[in-house]
């Protein structure tokens, strides 16, 4: 009789930790009054910078939308937003350590990352690809034998290179740069002949290169990646704001607007458009909105 009584004293804590847990990110942003959104630098464009400290970008657009939903639901219109760039190699921990409560840049919803933190509802596809000088006559993998490859440090792409590289036995010089921009550089000043990364952060860097015309992106893709905004994990009612907010948009054709503002216009700071139309596993996805990780 004790141990049972024991026993629903303790389901009773339990369900109580579970409701404070779950209500943790809301309830931290309603205490200190304001929201952490992390942004990328460089990641064109999804977020990126358009001047000193203002992230522009598909991305970015989708957690302005957060912050209305998040003001609307603490009931606190005037909710102050704190920007913070962030990294591949930082954006994960800033989330794990309750620095950044939301983080929407390019980030790959892998089965790996989901160990530490919680991903939104899929927003985008991808795949990595290969960056090149059309001068260097580079069209695939097999061409960077022996070779130097550059790709960036923290990103599931750089993972996907080093393996590709020992199972093709290719011997390929694979460098690493502190952020896309940096990696970019490396192909511009012919330290690399090649960029992996995922071809629409290829084509986005393409479109504001010096000289444009002057780079391809080839080879096939060595696997799909879906982007998703990243979020704090085991807390299922902020999780459940942010998939609602980014559904809703999906059902309204919001989405598909911004969609086009950010794939198929023109788009700062060159006014030059990348022309991707969406491709159809986004399709599907506003159809049937998913978080399922890649592998």
């Amino acid at each position: 009789m004790k141990l049972s009584a024991l026993m629903a004293a303790a389901a009773v804590v339990l369900l109580s930790a579970t409701g404070v847990q779950a209500a943790d990110t809301l309830a931290k942003i309603a205490e200190s009054g304001k929201i952490t959104l992390a942004y990328r630098e460089s990641s064109v464009p999804f977020s990126y910078l358009d001047g000193p400290n203002k992230p522009i970008g598909f991305s970015v657009e989708l957690s302005n939308a957060v912050v209305e939903a998040v003001k609307k639901k603490l009931n606190k219109p005037n909710l102050q937003v704190q920007l913070m760039p962030v990294t591949s190699q930082n954006r994960i921990p800033l989330i794990t350590n309750g620095t950044v409560d939301l983080e929407c840049g390019s980030t790959t919803n892998n089965t790996a990352r989901g160990k530490d933190v919680a991903f939104a509802v899929n927003h985008f596809y991808t795949g990595t690809r290969l960056l090149v000088k059309k001068s260097s006559k580079i069209k695939n993998y097999a061409d960077l034998a022996k070779k130097t490859v550059a790709s960036t440090t923290g990103t599931t792409n750089a993972l996907v290179m080093r393996k590709y590289n020992t199972e093709k036995n290719l011997d390929m010089d694979i460098v690493l740069g502190k952020d896309h921009a940096d990696a970019f550089l490396l192909v511009e000043s012919d330290r690399a002949l090649a960029f992996a990364m995922d071809d629409i952060l290829l084509y986005g860097l393409i479109a504001n290169a010096k000289n444009p015309a002057d780079y391809e992106v080839v080879g096939d893709a060595l696997q799909v990646e879906p982007y998703a905004c990243m979020l704090p994990k085991d807390d299922p009612a902020f999780k459940k704001l942010v998939d609602d907010t980014f559904i809703s948009m999906m059902k309204s054709g919001e989405f598909e607007k911004l969609y086009t503002k950010w794939f198929m216009s023109p788009i700062p700071p060159k006014n030059a458009p990348l022309n991707l139309p969406m491709s159809q596993q986004l399709k599907d996805n506003i159809k049937a909105p998913s978080d399922k990780p890649a592998i």
